[in-house]
């Protein structure tokens, strides 16, 4: 029992001794850690825009002397997808001197990696020169240093780096897979906006009423429905006025016919007498008149009617609308058969309640949104102007019309009803974001500010009055110039909630 004690203590203290060493050791490691200050990893994250592209560049501060990597992320602000097929140069340009490096494609969609060798210290700027099918463009990011001290460079990144206690990442991998954009907060006019249902009518010269010209029963040529394509002359239906016996067609046409050919026989007859002055000038006028009338009366019934018939056809291309009769129906002349539209021009008429009077006067524009849809058409875009407006109210109809003509490249429906949002002009200016920037969470309202392009801040905000496109911010930590996620906010919200995003997944490194 003496021996086992002796040797577990000094089995203890060996251990003991170990350990002193090994706390000794780090206790070294962390204090030259600690002298250091920084573990060199910073990242400097620049970004910069042209009319077609956004640029986002993550590199290691830049140190004269010292090779480094730039990872440059290319994306089309056309759709926010990556540029898959291009060349990029990129200068790195620092007083009067300067470095160059020139790739001729990505290495995957939408990344370039560049390695730059800073050949001198001071402020400069990385000039990107892209090339591709479509033309060249060029984005510069200024204001960049190169640094002659390592630790000092490092020292400034950690400094400048981005930071948010309600920040999101969604790295660019990422938003190149779903529907994402982002856009500039602005401040512009924002009247007031009148918001309501108005109903889609077809305009007036777009429209025609196919009426009957005779009296008779109703046969159709081929199928008429309702939606059908039809074209200008194209027979539709016969009305055979022959079956009547009261004011029978085809016995109007023989009779037509015989006053005509004696009519005819007449006036050749005296017109060969007044040549040689056996007949005044005044009975060749009366035959002529006699022969000029059933003329007329009978080419009209020959050019419209054939054997007691009538056939209608399609005065414009179009389609039909309605169709008023059924076969073997019998219709009186001048009475409507069939509705021919062409749908290409329409009327869209509101009716609004009198406190909106005022602003009639100044209306400037007006969003249209299909309802059960959230396609949004602008006024503008649909070729469309204010046509009317009412003047006056009654009892039986207190609300007063309005009536937009727009050119209908948007496949309206007559007889359908849509959203309007009337814009009335202003001088007040407000701070607004598009509809889909804002999110909604238990009743409170946030957009997603870019931070850079991978880091976004939640902020919350109180909404206005919205045109259908655009929506007015009261009140939040937002202002003009700020980026925010205008396309995608629902995606970034769920990332969030998750809270299971590695900020560097799938980088390229």
């Amino acid at each position: 029992m003496k021996i086992f004690a002796k040797t577990k203590k000094y089995f203890i203290t060996i251990i003991a001794i170990f350990l002193a060493i090994a706390a000794g050791g780090c206790g070294e490691c962390k204090k030259e850690h600690v002298d250091d200050g920084h573990s060199h990893d910073e990242t400097l994250q620049l970004t910069a825009y042209s009319s077609d592209f956004e640029i986002f560049v993550e590199a290691a501060p830049f140190v004269v002397g010292q090779a480094g990597n730039l990872r440059v992320f290319v994306s089309r602000l056309e759709d926010f997808k990556p540029l898959s097929k291009g060349s990029i140069t990129v200068s790195m340009i620092v007083g009067t001197d300067g470095i160059r490096q020139t790739l001729n494609e990505p290495v995957k969609p939408g990344i370039y990696p560049f390695r730059l060798n800073p050949p001198t210290a001071g402020k400069g700027r990385i000039v990107f020169d892209i090339q591709t099918d479509f033309g060249k463009s060029q984005i510069v990011i200024p204001d960049i240093t190169v640094y002659t001290d390592e630790h000092e460079a490092h020292k400034v990144a950690a400094a400048a780096a981005v930071e948010s206690s309600n920040g999101v990442t969604f790295t660019k991998e990422q938003r190149w897979k779903v529907d994402f954009a982002t856009t500039e907060i602005r401040r512009e006019p924002f009247g007031q906006i009148i918001r309501t249902i108005a109903q889609v009518q077809p305009s007036q010269g777009d429209e025609r009423i196919i009426s009957a010209r005779t009296s008779g029963t109703v046969f159709f040529n081929t199928v008429v429905t309702e939606g059908k394509t039809v074209k200008t002359g194209q027979t539709l239906f016969t009305i055979d006025g022959s079956t009547t016996a009261d004011n029978n067609l085809a016995v109007r046409y023989a009779e037509a016919e015989s006053e005509y050919n004696s009519a005819k026989t007449e006036y050749e007859r005296k017109t060969e007498l007044a040549k040689e002055n056996i007949i005044s000038q005044s009975d060749l006028l009366r035959a002529r008149t006699e022969y000029t009338n059933a003329r007329i009366i009978y080419n009209n019934l020959r050019n419209n009617f054939s054997a007691g018939r009538q056939n209608l056809s399609s005065p414009i291309n179009g389609y039909v609308t309605r169709v008023l009769v059924q076969k073997g129906q019998y219709v009186e002349a001048g009475q409507p058969v069939l509705v021919v539209s062409q749908n290409r021009n329409l009327f869209i008429k509101a009716d609004l309640r009198l406190k909106h009077f005022s602003l009639l006067n100044n209306i400037t524009s007006a969003n249209i949104r299909l309802l059960n849809s959230s396609t949004v058409h602008s006024l503008e875009s649909l070729g469309g102007h204010i046509l009317s407006y009412g003047k006056s109210t009654d009892i039986s109809n207190p609300l007063i019309p309005i009536i937009f003509q727009v050119n209908n490249t948007a496949g309206l429906v007559p007889g359908s009803f849509v959203e309007m949002f009337i814009k009335t002009q202003t001088s007040n200016q407000a701070i607004t974001v598009p509809n889909e920037a804002i999110v909604e969470e238990m009743g409170n309202h946030f957009v997603f500010v870019q931070l850079t392009p991978e880091f976004f801040d939640k902020r919350a905000v109180k909404k206005g009055v919205t045109d259908g496109v655009r929506t007015e911010i009261k009140e939040g930590n937002i202002a003009p110039g700020d980026r925010v996620i205008s396309k995608g906010a629902i995606f970034v919200k769920l990332a969030q909630a998750s809270g299971a995003l590695d900020p560097h997944a799938g980088h390229a490194h």
